[in-house]
């Protein structure tokens, strides 16, 4: 991965983004893609779009989302302590004794998630998030409303980390690196030739309503649409691989499978995977993908989706951790996938 490509991923991922909030990563990306992307533009509900080609008839829609998951401040006590509930899927377990960032009213303050000293009993191993406090240093509710309100965000305070053998680690993995590959592809589209219109998208509001996506693919109305995603790494310790699957870190990309994935997008996908030997893992989603890809195919009369996802440990913790040539397979993936068509491909299952 190239330097310059390395350091926004890692400004991408050092910048708060909680669902409903994703204003200032937005415009870090709109500035990353604005010197090769043709057009740039965003819409009411705060998605950023970088198109390359906008004149071509045949469009391809290529979203990943740029919200992560976090805390909404919902009370705050006459001692100045914040309570707190989820703010998407996040866990109340990894919470104990970690720093948080509120993003305030007014400003951004830093506070601690108080635990119960193991001397004073300890916490109990039933808690919740309504058992859960966070500690910015107030000493009353009226200092504390200087600044923050009811309904401000919070996030992890953490740091990214790279660690060996080419791993990457954090908060928000999930999806910002999404956000970061379909930016990516866009950039190596822009200096090759393809035939096709590509409208890579910064999706916003995927981990608590998906409502971007819907707006994406409804306002570029494509001939089909990739969700780029993550999912569930299997190979760490404690895992049931039976239950849950066998997706490592280094497999490679992963293609789901199930109903709502078109599987002529698929075969596209495989056979470019072939041609440029990169290996390709595989999770079933029957149902629903639980992804964007679910709101953009039920857009207008229809939109075919398949979704390609990068396998991550820890999902939804603030550790999520990744494999930086996962990444780059996929960038390499999509861009030669995208590269291979010529406008005139007919989508339709039955002919």
């Amino acid at each position: 991965m190239e330097y310059n490509s390395q350091q926004f991923l890692k400004e991408l991922l050092s910048t708060p983004s909680p669902s409903g909030f994703e204003m200032g990563i937005q415009r870090k990306w709109m500035d990353y893609v604005q010197p090769f992307a043709h057009k740039i533009e965003t819409d009411n509900v705060g998605n950023a779009y970088g198109v390359v080609n906008p004149d071509a008839p045949f469009k391809v829609l290529l979203a990943g989302h740029c919200d992560e998951i976090g805390f909404m401040i919902n009370r705050i006590d006459e001692n100045g302590f914040l309570h707190f509930t989820k703010l998407g899927g996040i866990s109340h377990k990894p919470a104990i004794g970690m720093k948080v960032e509120i993003l305030g009213s007014k400003q951004t303050i830093t506070g601690v998630i108080g635990v119960n000293a193991e001397h004073h009993g300890g916490i109990r191993d039933d808690y919740g998030f309504e058992d859960l406090y966070i500690d910015c240093g107030a000493k009353t509710k009226e200092e504390m409303e200087e600044y923050v309100q009811i309904g401000d965000l919070a996030i992890y305070k953490r740091s990214v980390e790279f660690l060996l053998n080419n791993r990457i680690s954090g908060r928000g993995l999930d999806n910002r690196t999404g956000a970061f590959i379909v930016a990516e592809v866009l950039k190596r589209l822009s200096e090759k030739n393809p035939k096709v219109g590509i409208y890579a998208v910064s999706t916003v509001n995927e981990e608590t309503n998906m409502g971007g996506a819907y707006f994406a693919a409804s306002q570029v109305q494509p001939d089909f649409a990739l969700a780029i995603d993550v999912t569930f790494a299997t190979d760490y310790p404690g895992v049931n691989k039976n239950k849950h699957g066998d997706i490592r870190l280094d497999g490679g990309p992963v293609l789901a499978k199930g109903a709502p994935i078109h599987f002529k997008i698929n075969n596209l996908l495989e056979e470019t995977a072939r041609k440029s030997n990169i290996s390709l893992q595989y999770e079933l989603t029957p149902r629903v993908t639980g992804t964007d890809a679910d709101r953009m195919r039920l857009t207008g009369k229809g939109v075919p989706i398949s979704l390609v996802s990068l396998p991550l440990r820890y999902m939804h913790s603030p550790v999520e951790t990744a494999s930086l040539q996962d990444i780059e397979d996929e960038i390499a993936l999509i861009t030669e996938m995208i590269l291979s068509l010529d406008g005139t491909e007919n989508l339709k299952p039955l002919e």
